[in-house]
């Protein structure tokens, strides 16, 4: 574990996440339906989470404006990374990209302008003062403008490793800086600044540019990220080391350069050499993007509409609701819903559960409340508390998340996550489900499975009432 600073602009990036099944009428363009929208940290926010996420303590000194937008992304970063905000009279800059199917379909981009970054307070001082390693995450906000945080972290880079991953719009790196880590793209925009002129083609070319960009900026080494192709390592003379990504990662790349520069920090910052901190950065990359990416973190949410959480330690690991529909909707995944009381919990509660599961590629249990359980099973009913009764349920493999409703059907829930498929146990065959009606307004489809013989609650309530009795004898 290291004490690492991060220091830069941070963005909220909101993923609006709908289906494409048509074309509008009037123009040439997709129509996205039933969008779900799902936002996280982003920048410098979201280098601070990750480095955070490996078990380092992490400080995230950036500009923070008083706005609805930065309350957010206070939210998001909650108690994980603990957070120094800098005066900001501008607005929070927020980036919202509107996916279907896994894909992108444009970005929107607002906000960010307005005013400067005030100077630094006493608090920013003593956290670099007392980093271990630091990561300059530069989005062109305005704060690697600072002369003197410029001159603290370039004093800083005598003693720790200090990353800088750069941006088009920002500043140069200070001199002294151990890694910076543009990719491929920026490093184009930085040679062409530069005069750097370009000599070969492909990796050839990469390499001029890399050794360019060491001398240019004084610099102890540069790391050029290539996607799929990995990392090419320059310390500015002789051979540069590259360093290919071990499988081709295919999905959203989104984020993937700031969880290389967070692991290269990291690495450093526990007393890595840099060749060994790239491959590391290089591993943790193309893995981050092979498990989905930002739309795989799981991140503070509100509770859907209509619906009541158990307390999340009501039962173990309880995974986040919205977050859980964002990922499965952003690759184009089959959202399996069924609903009970699953009291006493039976083989053929297990049965129906795991058929249910192996439809789609996520099963989501609305489990009826205790009241709500009481007034559907008459009194005495459920035997166990919903606490314990989704504690249960959330053991079984086959479920991937539990949401508690207080009313008689789920139908509110059902309005909020909106499933591919409601899934009920075989003694409805040929009913009408009260559900139906609601799940038509999106194309949800209802289906029965086969009902398990011999398997029911209220039975095993019954014969366990009767062997109590028994035993006990008479008066």
């Amino acid at each position: 574990m290291t004490r690492l600073l991060v220091v830069g602009d941070s963005l909220l990036d909101i993923d609006l996440l709908g289906r494409v099944e048509r074309i509008c009428p009037d123009a040439p363009v997709p129509v996205v339906d039933q969008v779900a929208e799902r936002p996280r940290p982003g920048g410098a926010a979201l280098a601070a989470l990750l480095a955070a996420r490996d078990g380092h303590q992490v400080t995230l000194l950036t500009p923070l404006a008083s706005d609805e937008a930065g309350g957010r992304l206070r939210h998001l970063l909650g108690d994980t990374v603990r957070l120094l905000p800098l005066p900001y009279q501008g607005t929070t800059p927020v980036k919202r990209r509107i996916r279907a199917d896994g894909q992108s379909l444009v970005r929107i981009d607002a906000g960010g302008g307005g005013g400067g970054v005030g100077p630094l307070t006493r608090e920013a001082k003593r956290a670099l003062e007392v980093a271990e390693a630091v990561l300059v995450s530069d989005y062109g906000g305005g704060l690697t403008g600072l002369a003197e945080l410029r001159d603290r972290v370039e004093r800083l880079a005598h003693r720790v490793p200090v990353v800088w991953d750069p941006h088009p719009r920002g500043t140069t790196p200070v001199p002294g800086v151990r890694l910076v880590t543009p990719n491929s793209g920026e490093l184009s925009w930085f040679a062409e600044c530069h005069a750097i002129p370009p000599r070969g083609d492909g990796l050839a070319r990469v390499a001029v540019w890399a050794d360019g960009l060491v001398a240019a900026w004084r610099v102890a080494a540069v790391a050029v990220t290539m996607a799929e192709r990995g990392a090419l390592l320059s310390y500015g003379r002789g051979a540069p080391v590259v360093f290919p990504a071990s499988v081709v990662p295919v999905g959203d790349g989104c984020g993937a350069g700031d969880r290389f520069a967070a692991t290269t920090a990291t690495c450093l910052g526990t007393g890595s050499v840099t060749a060994e901190a790239v491959p590391a950065a290089v591993a943790a990359a193309t893995g981050f993007v092979l498990d989905g990416g930002v739309g795989a973190l799981p991140l503070p949410a509100e509770p859907a509409a209509g619906s009541r959480r158990v307390e999340p330690d009501s039962w173990a690991d309880q995974p986040d609701l919205d977050h859980l529909l964002a990922r499965v909707r952003a690759t184009g995944g089959v959202l399996v819903a069924t609903g009970g009381c699953f009291d006493l919990l039976h083989a053929g509660h297990v049965a129906t559960l795991r058929a249910a599961r192996q439809l789609g590629d996520c099963l989501v249990v609305c489990l009826n409340s205790d009241t709500s359980a009481r007034r559907l099973k008459g009194p005495g009913r459920p035997v166990m508390p919903v606490a314990d009764r989704a504690r249960v349920l959330e053991a079984l493999e086959c479920v991937d998340a539990v949401v508690v409703f207080e009313e008689d059907t789920p139908v509110r829930v059902l309005e909020s996550i909106r499933p591919d498929l409601w899934v009920k146990g075989g003694d409805y065959a040929g009913a009408d489900l009260p559900e139906a009606e609601v799940l038509s307004r999106w194309g949800g489809q209802p289906v029965v499975l086969p009902y398990v013989p011999g398997r029911s609650t209220t039975a095993l309530v019954r014969e366990l009432t009767r062997t109590g009795a028994g035993r006990r004898g008479p008066g």
